[in-house]
């Protein structure tokens, strides 16, 4: 967009939102019709110029995000759904609000290490243009199986968040799993691998959903070919994973540093994120509620965004475990 169209849109939009001038009055003083200060205020809001927020009241939602910091110390954005509305519409609500959570996280300077995935995916169709200097975007874990390179998928990812905040973008040429422990171990010793992992240790934040292992919004790690044998599918049941975070396996417990598959995971393992300052989780849907849970055993998360339902069940979930256990 041209500086002097910019410049008309912030000059309309703070007339009327911050100078309460009615859109008829604008029109007036800019000498354009009514219509026109209409489509300007709307292509403000789309451009990013516009910011709306709501000052939340003491609702259900709010008193879950409450009850989410006292048991897990989280900083929770809990967001009200339409308990009719289909999984995909939840997850765009979800996603539209953890666009802004990263948007107010991105300052100049700031090194952004982002996972990919369904939600990532999501998250990125609804940030805002906002060009912000020196500004880096490091991808955490690899994309590819054995059937496809995974690049296409987890690149339009990062290349939407580099574009909307004007970044340069560092990819991650590596599988999401290796099929031998020894390979990564070799690959890691490799310079243009460890120049990535150097990378993520500079993180100032991170993004991140998480994978179920199972039901209708089961990981797109399970569902493409990452676990394509039948032994790696003996070892999630025998193990008790209940999905992943950034492609480290997790039991519902938060436990992870003895599942064996995890010596071929391309991704930083909890105690890793944990080094990053900020760190944005976002969940949607009940089925990711024991995966969720499992990421705030492990204190993966400094901030969640997460759909109402979903986050009731993983309190739900918390008590009874601590119930039986």
């Amino acid at each position: 967009m041209m500086d002097n169209c910019r410049e008309e849109l912030f000059r309309v939009a703070q007339l009327y939102y911050v100078q309460d001038e009615t859109m008829a009055s604008i029109a007036s003083e800019m000498g354009v019709s009514r219509s026109t200060v209409s489509r300007m205020l709307k292509t403000a809001r789309e451009t990013g110029i516009v910011r709306i927020s709501l000052a939340p009241a003491t609702t259900g939602a709010s008193r879950v995000a409450q009850e989410l910091f006292d048991e897990f110390g989280v900083h929770a954005e809990v967001v009200s759904v339409r308990a009719s509305r289909p999984d995909h519409a939840r997850l765009d609500a979800v996603a539209k609000v953890a666009a802004e959570r990263l948007a107010a996280a991105v300052t100049p300077g700031t090194t952004v290490g982002v996972a990919w995935g369904t939600t990532l995916s999501a998250v990125a169709t609804h940030v805002q243009p906002q060009p912000t200097p020196d500004v880096h975007i490091v991808q955490l874990n690899g994309a590819a199986n054995s059937t496809t390179s995974g690049i296409p998928y987890a690149a339009s990812i990062f290349t939407q968040l580099a574009g909307a905040f004007g970044a340069d973008a560092m990819f991650f040429p590596v599988p999401a799993f290796f099929d031998f422990a020894e390979t990564k171990e070799a690959m890691w010793r490799e310079r243009s691998v460890q120049r990535v992992l150097a990378a993520q240790e500079t993180c100032d934040v991170a993004v991140f959903g998480v994978g179920a292992i199972s039901g209708r919004a089961g990981s797109h790690v399970y569902q493409a070919g990452y676990f394509d044998t039948p032994a790696d599918r003996r070892a999630l049941l025998t193990e008790g994973v209940v999905g992943d975070v950034c492609t480290v396996l997790m039991r519902e417990d938060g436990s992870y540093e003895d599942i064996e598959l995890n010596k071929r995971a391309t991704g930083p393992t909890p105690a890793q994120l944990r080094r990053i300052p900020r760190r944005l989780c976002i969940v949607a849907g009940e089925a990711k509620a024991a995966p969720a849970l499992a990421a705030l055993r492990a204190q993966v998360a400094t901030d969640l965004v997460i759909d109402e339902r979903a986050a009731r069940r993983v309190l739900s979930l918390a008590r009874m475990s601590a119930t039986t256990g």
